[in-house]
């Protein structure tokens, strides 16, 4: 049998295969479809309706309420209740309501494991690559194949290996390294083909850092960002409920599998920023002067979760943000989020003068919080299109948690590694 890559192995056996070629298309077999209130029922549901068909199988379906919850006005009221009300009458089992983002509740709550095919009704759901599974985003016109059929057919990709070796040094997380890769290759650098990451730094991130790559591969422009299951990933598993044995030695790439190849020295990278008004414009932030920000934003699938929260912490613990500064925090599950306050990370943040929001796309998203026209923003978030946060005007540069949380202590661009010697 010819060497296949991770992607490759997981497309054959989601089509019944021993092995697939890169560039043949293939009938897969979806074993799960998530979507949520924004991408999901108000417009399945007239579709469905309109083609006389059900779903396939309601158990391999998970809805999330993330974007238009808390309801702020008739139009969010009216799209939550569509997603409530058809949740009840298509009597789906696994459905949460507006207790974090899709792409954190759906693996914490076991979701998604190695070998598995998944489509998710978001541009972000690489995220679920972190798990050796492969998943991508779809629209609603390929969400209802999904959902009527329980299949999609695939192009099988090539697959770009982006292998990073070393450690990466305190204050140095997974976002500043998907900073540096699209900074390097663009926002089409991944072709809408597969990315792998691998090597020793990857290795040692946790599961949480991982799923940051894996959902940032869709700022690079692939259509899976994957990461081979170890260890880590089957005590993660276990942790959220997981009981079946995870086969983590058939969930790897052959050595000699054919793939582009990129390595990076995690030892070497420091923090990355990006500025207005893409993720490509991302640099070390050494070659960033002192710009001033007047407002910033712990919060997203990408910037919130219990160790963006953690790392957070350590910055401000003991300190208080800059006068005139606005230091919003939307953790992106209530899961973590209570972890966190059992921690004392959540106190540590208040008391810095953090304002709380609630657990759901928020700001990242251009609802919740409030993002002032003109303003200079720093968030954690994955994306800082023109308007994306809401204000047309706002300039807003991405970071890792640590480099917001530091910007907002000092009131402008600072290499947090400062404030944790």
């Amino acid at each position: 049998m010819p060497s296949q890559t991770l992607a490759q192995k997981l497309l054959a056996a989601a089509s019944g295969r021993a092995a697939v070629a890169v560039g043949e298309i293939v009938t897969c077999r979806v074993d799960l479809a998530m979507f949520h209130d924004s991408s999901g029922p108000r417009r399945l549901k007239p579709m469905l309706e309109s083609l006389g068909t059900g779903i396939w199988d309601r158990d391999k379906v998970v809805l999330v309420m993330d974007h238009y919850v808390p309801e702020a006005d008739d139009e969010s009221r009216k799209i939550v209740r569509i997603a409530r009300d058809w949740a009840a009458e298509q009597a789906l089992p696994h459905v949460y309501d507006s207790v974090g983002i899709c792409h954190v509740v759906v693996p914490e709550h076991g979701h998604i494991r190695p070998g598995m095919l998944c489509v998710g009704g978001d541009s972000h759901s690489p995220t679920g690559g972190a798990f050796g599974a492969y998943m991508f985003g779809v629209g609603s016109t390929e969400m209802l194949g999904v959902v009527a059929s329980g299949e999609i057919w695939i192009q099988v990709p090539q697959t770009l290996m982006m292998q990073w070796d070393g450690a990466l040094a305190p204050g140095v997380t997974a976002k500043d390294m998907m900073l540096h890769m699209i900074g390097r290759f663009g926002m089409n650098g991944g072709r809408y083909q597969a990315v792998e990451f691998c090597g020793d730094a990857v290795r040692a991130l946790s599961m949480q850092e991982r799923m940051t790559l894996s959902n940032m591969s869709a700022e690079i422009g692939s259509q899976v960002g994957l990461v081979a299951p170890d260890d880590t990933t089957a005590a993660y598993l276990a942790q959220a409920g997981v009981d079946e044995p995870i086969d983590v030695a058939r969930w790897q790439s052959d050595a000699d599998a054919q793939a582009e190849r990129y390595r990076f020295d995690a030892g070497t990278l420091a923090p990355h920023v990006a500025a207005p008004h893409s993720p490509a414009n991302s640099r070390p932030i050494a070659e960033y002067e002192a710009t001033p920000m007047q407002v910033a934003y712990i919060g997203a699938c990408t910037g919130a979760k219990l160790e963006d929260l953690r790392a957070a912490a350590s910055v401000l613990r003991g300190r208080r943000i800059a006068p005139g500064m606005s230091l919003m925090v939307a953790p992106a599950s209530l899961r973590d989020q209570r972890q966190a306050d059992s921690e004392g990370v959540m106190a540590a943040l208040v008391d810095a003068g953090a304002t709380l929001l609630p657990n759901s796309c928020g700001a990242c998203s251009g609802y919740g919080g409030s993002i002032p026209e003109g303003a200079n923003v720093i968030a954690s978030t994955a994306r800082n299109f023109q308007g994306r946060m809401g204000a047309r005007t706002a300039q807003v540069y991405l970071a890792s948690p640590y480099t917001v949380a530091a910007a907002a202590v000092a009131g402008h661009l600072i290499d947090p590694r400062e404030m944790l010697q």
